[in-house]
């Protein structure tokens, strides 16, 4: 069954691929995601899923079978913008498929995977391989801007709360089962203005919040490291600042930080070791606060959240993860690498805040995730799909533990 699986996939690479330089050359920016969302709602109603809506967020949800237990494949399908399109050598937008590769903005990051997903719900349906399960394909919106929000939204007010979650963004067909966590944190420091000819009548905010910078980047080298996931982070990313004039002291300043948590650390410890940084500079009246997200999605609903993207990692003994390594080696006959990501995904919410186990494979390489001339393999779009419907395969012929 498995080379079945696998032939069949082959036969759709060039329907997959041209799919994706549809969806290429579909912008879909952050909280922008209509057009898109509408060509995949439209796809899937074309390979006969068995429903397709589209939720009051935007997430467009399609369904293949009717069985007691609850799977989902996951991909987002909003994109970063370009950034300076002289640097690419292409369009961004061209969706061209050049020398095996769909080339142009989102190929990779991530609607690679939307494409791969769509057409391995075709391969089941048409195989016959699902008797047991509600199989959800998610193409979720705004998780450039606010990882995991989607889901958040999924399973909080649609209540979706599948067994296992694939998520299908880039692991150059590895199999990942975790991530560093995050959090996107403001620190404030008030200062007193004055003249800038006779900076001495003031208290200049500046020089406050860059002596507790320079104690946040002594920080960064005694953070913890985890011997899979890695060592966490934190760097100063923003500045701000607030004067009266060019020619005044300013009265308050502010940085913001991108914080990277390794295992074992959380929001609270991380907040606390800022907190001890700005001490150590000598300030206890610092504002530390973790920031709010709060935009319109294309809906015009707006879904706040804070800025706190939970840690994530799928236990080695996990069945889902032996299911997955089980059906990756029947259709490729190989062992997977197993492996994390080193950006953030939706598992963040999926596997962080609700504890539903998440597993990763997806086309293309995420060295290629927002960076110029990304361009996603044409073979790659198959073989994604191939171990989708082999790892409902593979869930079908076993128990659950």
């Amino acid at each position: 069954m498995y080379q079945r699986i696998m032939k069949r996939a082959k036969e759709l690479e060039a329907d997959a691929a041209g799919f994706l330089s549809k969806l290429v050359r579909t912008p879909s920016f952050s909280g922008k995601e209509k057009d898109v969302v509408s060509l995949i709602q439209q796809k899937m109603t074309d390979l006969h899923f068995d429903d397709v809506r589209i939720d009051p967020l935007g997430n467009v949800i399609g369904r293949i079978g009717n069985g007691p237990r609850v799977i989902a494949f996951d991909a987002h399908v909003d994109t970063v913008y370009p950034g300076d399109t002289n640097q690419w050598t292409f369009d961004p937008f061209d969706g061209s498929i050049v020398d095996g590769y769909v080339r142009g903005r989102g190929s990779v990051d991530q609607k690679g995977g939307m494409a791969s997903m769509v057409y391995a719900a075709q391969i089941i349906k048409e195989l016959n391989l699902n008797r047991d399960f509600t199989i959800l394909f998610t193409g979720t919106v705004m998780e450039e801007d606010c990882d995991g929000l989607c889901w958040q939204y999924l399973v909080q007010e649609e209540n979706i709360r599948p067994e296992v979650v694939v998520v299908t963004e880039p692991t150059n067909l590895n199999i990942y089962r975790g991530q560093r966590g995050r959090m996107e944190i403001e620190v404030r420091m008030n200062g007193v203005s004055c003249h800038g000819s006779a900076p001495e009548r003031g208290d200049n905010a500046i020089y406050k919040i860059s002596r507790i910078a320079l104690e946040i980047e002594k920080l960064h080298d005694a953070l913890k490291t985890d011997e899979f996931l890695g060592k966490g982070s934190v760097a100063v990313t923003q500045v701000f600042s607030n004067s009266p004039s060019q020619c005044a002291v300013p009265d308050a300043a502010w940085i913001r930080l991108d914080r990277r948590l390794t295992h074992g650390e959380t929001k609270e410890t991380a907040l606390a070791e800022i907190r001890e940084a700005a001490l150590r500079a000598g300030y206890s009246d610092v504002d530390i606060r973790l920031l709010q997200y709060n935009e319109p999605a294309y809906t015009g609903l707006r879904y706040t959240t804070e800025k706190y993207y939970p840690t994530w990692v799928l236990e080695e003994p996990s069945p889902y993860l032996q299911q997955a390594v089980s059906a990756y080696h029947n259709v490729f006959n190989r062992q997977p690498l197993v492996d994390k990501w080193t950006f953030s995904t939706n598992g963040v919410s999926i596997s962080g805040m609700f504890g539903i186990p998440v597993v990763g494979m997806g086309p293309g390489n995420e060295i290629y995730a927002h960076a110029v001339n990304e361009a996603a393999p044409v073979d790659h779009l198959s073989k994604a799909a191939a171990f989708y419907a082999g790892f409902v395969r593979s869930l079908q012929e076993n128990q659950r533990s």
